[in-house]
């Protein structure tokens, strides 16, 4: 089990290595040259700018949304919770295309900077509204109490306690925000990404855009350990005894103001991709529909997407059963490798891969099997998570009981231990095909050359302005993205699990 999941983590570690190989093939001095060039401080102070300003406006929309959901008298705050987290399942190049299509004016910074706040607060809201929710209102009860109106003590108080979980928000949302590849492009806004898929496509030369692709990485790593040095400690419960439910805070006169700004928030992150696929979708119609290519594109999206979730999951399953029940060095080491890949944009995992599959395994470019190893590199902590719960939830006695009955070790994870953990790992399983589904740059680099998915299919359409053709591939990739969610929520429920 060792053996295999070290095999598995250092798969994950091969792009990454070979990126850093192949930027420095050409010497140190090539190097320098790439990074300080103007194009190259341009396209990261770009993406910086977009990054905070984003950032900075999810964190505004996300604390005051979640604040308004968990404390506040708001109206049908359930539903409106739901529906202020369903912008998460919208890509992001799909969201940018329903926007760019109805307003061509939104290109550049201002829709790049629209798109991805829409499609990002929700990673604000959700550990603040659990963070709302774990926090002691003894703390804002006392501040109330000493003559601190609402609004003070939200500003002295709420916000000190949620300022952890906002910050570790604020970090996805500036990570994803500078690996996005589809809302950037569609919007015509010359970010990092951008310029690497450019400087691939440009020249024969790759290394630059090897040099570019360490860069965004080294960018990643560095929002990181800030994210880390500005999170602050966790507050801490002050009250004794049980945990208490915070009391529900009247809006008064600022009720209808902000059931008013959270039906627009809605509407502009959820109505308007909504309305626009459907007009896009009766003007394409009436045009005329390419079903062919329509059905081509859902069945290259559904099969990689499978091919990837499959390969995930098998290079998940011993790094998940090791890191469920044992302990020490080479497991955190294991585990942590496993997540090195989810930490680099799409676009450059693709990138390390044309480069190691041209040089090194040529047979393997462009192929399917290529594809999917990059999802699974992409996407193994998903699988990896979902493996360690469920092998953790397992009863070890079972295990016991199966050895004290003659079977070996093997024997007993394949017939008890992995049975057991069925749930999470299709759990796991389907989350990571979700994501397949989605993926759009590291699909454009290393799809077969006769395989179409439904997104890449999206952004050629989109990039020629063919709004009306390409309508039809964003509303069958939403499809094809809620049918497995649907599937596992009645697999999950059939069994009895919550």
């Amino acid at each position: 089990m060792t053996v295999a999941a070290v095999l598995s983590a250092a798969a994950a570690l091969i792009p990454l290595g070979y990126l850093a190989v192949r930027s420095f093939e050409h010497g140190a001095g090539t190097v320098w040259r790439v990074l300080w060039r103007d194009r190259t401080v341009e396209l990261a102070a770009r993406s910086l700018a977009l990054a905070g300003a984003v950032t900075a406006a999810c964190l505004v929309l996300g604390v005051l949304a979640a604040w308004l959901v968990v404390r506040s008298d708001l109206p049908a705050r359930r539903p409106v919770a739901v529906l202020l987290v369903l912008p998460l399942a919208v890509p992001s190049y799909v969201s940018g295309f329903t926007w760019i299509a109805e307003w061509p004016v939104l290109a550049g910074f201002s829709g790049a900077f629209l798109v991805l706040t829409l499609v990002s607060f929700p990673y604000v809201l959700l550990p603040v509204a659990a963070a709302l929710r774990a926090a002691d209102p003894g703390v804002e009860e006392v501040a109330r109490s000493l003559g601190k109106t609402s609004w003070q003590t939200f500003l002295v108080v709420t916000l000190r306690q949620v300022r952890p979980a906002a910050t570790a928000g604020g970090l996805l949302v500036a990570l994803y925000v500078l690996s996005d590849f589809g809302a950037v492009s569609l919007m015509r806004y010359e970010a990092f990404t951008m310029g690497i898929y450019t400087s691939y496509r440009a020249t024969f030369d790759r290394t630059p855009a090897a040099i570019l692709g360490c860069v965004l990485v080294v960018l990643a790593i560095a929002l990181t350990i800030g994210e880390r040095r500005a999170r602050g400690a966790a507050a801490v419960r002050s009250s004794r005894g049980a945990p208490r439910t915070a009391a529900v805070v009247p809006l008064r006169r600022a009720r209808i103001p902000a059931v008013l700004g959270v039906l627009g928030l809605i509407t502009v992150s959820l109505g308007v991709p909504v309305y626009s696929l459907v007009r896009w979708l009766v003007i394409g119609s009436s045009a005329g529909i390419d079903m062919a290519g329509l059905v081509s594109a859902a069945t290259g999206t559904v099969t990689v997407s499978a091919l990837g979730a499959l390969l995930t999951v098998l290079m998940a399953i011993p790094i998940g059963i090791l890191a469920a029940r044992h302990r020490g060095p080479v497991v955190r080491g294991v585990e942590l490798a496993s997540f090195a890949g989810h930490a680099l944009p799409g676009i450059t995992i693709g990138l390390a891969l044309v480069f190691f599959g041209i040089r090194l395994a040529p047979a393997l470019y462009q192929t399917t099997p290529m594809l999917a190893f990059a999802y699974a590199v992409l996407f193994l902590p998903l699988a990896v998570g979902a493996v360690r719960t469920g092998v953790s939830n397992a009863p070890p006695v079972l295990e016991d009981v199966s050895r004290s009955l003659g079977k070996g070790r093997a024997a007993t994870q394949l017939l008890v231990t992995l049975p057991l953990a069925a749930p999470s790992i299709v759990a796991g399983a389907a989350l990571v095909f979700l994501t397949c589904a989605k993926e759009l740059p590291a699909t454009l680099l290393l799809r077969p050359t006769e395989v179409d998915t439904l997104a890449t299919e999206l952004w050629s359409k989109t990039e020629g302005a063919a709004f009306a053709a390409a309508a039809p591939y964003a509303a069958v990739l939403l499809v094809v993205a809620a049918l497995p969610a649907l599937l596992l929520d009645r697999f999950l429920h059939t069994r009895g699990l919550p």
